[in-house]
């Protein structure tokens, strides 16, 4: 396979296990990504695979500018998935209590926190199976506060029906976050109270009232490089791809199934963050869960890879984040700049 044609030019190729799909923008003259692809793109040589991630970061983004968004985790614990990886689940025992949604009063505060310290989005996440429909009243109220203190409003809340959605857009919802997590045929040994079918579904609702995706995965769970390329393929191939790409690096948590995993070699997570660039070239890639386990020379390599958004604040939902003034001088020095918030 000729790399170089593969971001440039299309040429035949088998798609594995799913249909062709019909490709939108930037995409709409290639064939889908199959995981074979993805798989010949990380098997680059490193230096080559940069090369490669940068010529397509510079053609689309401006490769000195930085989104910063912040996550608050507005309803904490008693989730009833079974996600190996997380700490809210009711199935593992991490002593993350459970809480009440908080009030819009707490979420306004936040708010203007994010964006004193820089922050353009603000995502909301909340540990549901699915939102009932008076859930959905109130997070829609938390929205519009959002909205009103002029920031981007995302939200993270399970399972959404057709209709849940369009409220949440009418309620002013620029960004939905539902990650897939990894490839299918690892989905299973993570996951056992949720199908990939339902995460699909669940993104087909959100892009049919109108709102912009953000979906990603988390790697470093005990997947292979073929299965890490089969996530990126899956999402590579919806259409349209999503605008904003979160890369989660597992955070080991005690008490969960993952806590003793084994480390992922650093490289191989620049690796990913090379693939998803390539392959999603306008999206947003964003450095999301475990960036404070990196060094902050992974983290420049990041950069280099095409990663341009990370949550930035000192908390992600419950796992901790790098502190603003770290990051802040992080970015001061290796010379990005980030876009300002609205007034």
């Amino acid at each position: 396979m000729n790399l170089e044609i593969a971001v440039a030019s299309p040429r035949e190729r088998q798609v594995d296990a799913a249909p062709a799909v019909q490709r939108t923008a930037d995409t709409a003259q290639r064939p889908a990504w199959t995981p074979a692809d993805v798989l010949a793109l990380l098997e680059q040589p490193l230096p080559e695979l940069l090369f490669q991630a940068q010529q397509v970061h510079r053609q689309h983004h401006d490769p000195t500018e930085m989104e910063l968004a912040t996550l608050l985790s507005v309803k904490t614990g008693g989730c009833p998935e079974d996600c190996a990886y997380c700490p809210q689940s009711v199935h593992h025992d991490t002593g993350v209590k459970a809480t009440k949604l908080m009030t819009p009063e707490d979420v306004r505060a936040a708010v203007r926190a994010a964006r004193q310290a820089g922050a353009q989005r603000f995502c909301m996440g909340a540990a549901w199976r699915a939102p009932t429909d008076r859930d959905l009243d109130k997070v829609a109220e938390l929205v519009r506060v959002v909205k009103e203190e002029g920031l981007e409003a995302c939200c993270t809340l399970g399972m959404l029906s057709a209709g849940q959605a369009q409220r949440l857009r009418e309620a002013g919802l620029d960004y939905y976050n539902h990650n897939l997590d990894t490839a299918p045929e690892f989905y299973g040994a993570i996951i056992h109270t949720r199908d990939y079918e339902d995460r699909l579904r669940t993104l087909e609702h959100v892009r049919a009232a109108g709102i912009r995706v953000c979906c990603g995965g988390i790697v470093g769970m005990g997947e292979s490089r073929l299965q890490r390329a089969g996530l990126i393929a899956q999402l590579a191939n919806l259409d349209p791809y999503p605008e904003s790409v979160p890369i989660n690096h597992l955070v080991k948590v005690a008490g969960t199934p993952l806590a003793d995993q084994p480390d992922l070699d650093p490289l191989e997570f620049v690796r990913t963050i090379a693939a998803a660039r390539i392959t999603m070239p306008r999206a947003k890639v964003r450095l999301s869960a475990g960036r404070r386990d990196m060094d902050e020379s992974t983290q420049v390599l990041c950069f280099l890879a095409g990663a341009n958004s990370i949550f930035y604040g000192d908390r992600l939902l419950v796992t901790g984040n790098p502190d603003v003034e770290a990051d802040r001088a992080l970015l001061a020095r290796v010379g990005m700049r980030t876009r300002a918030a609205q007034a």
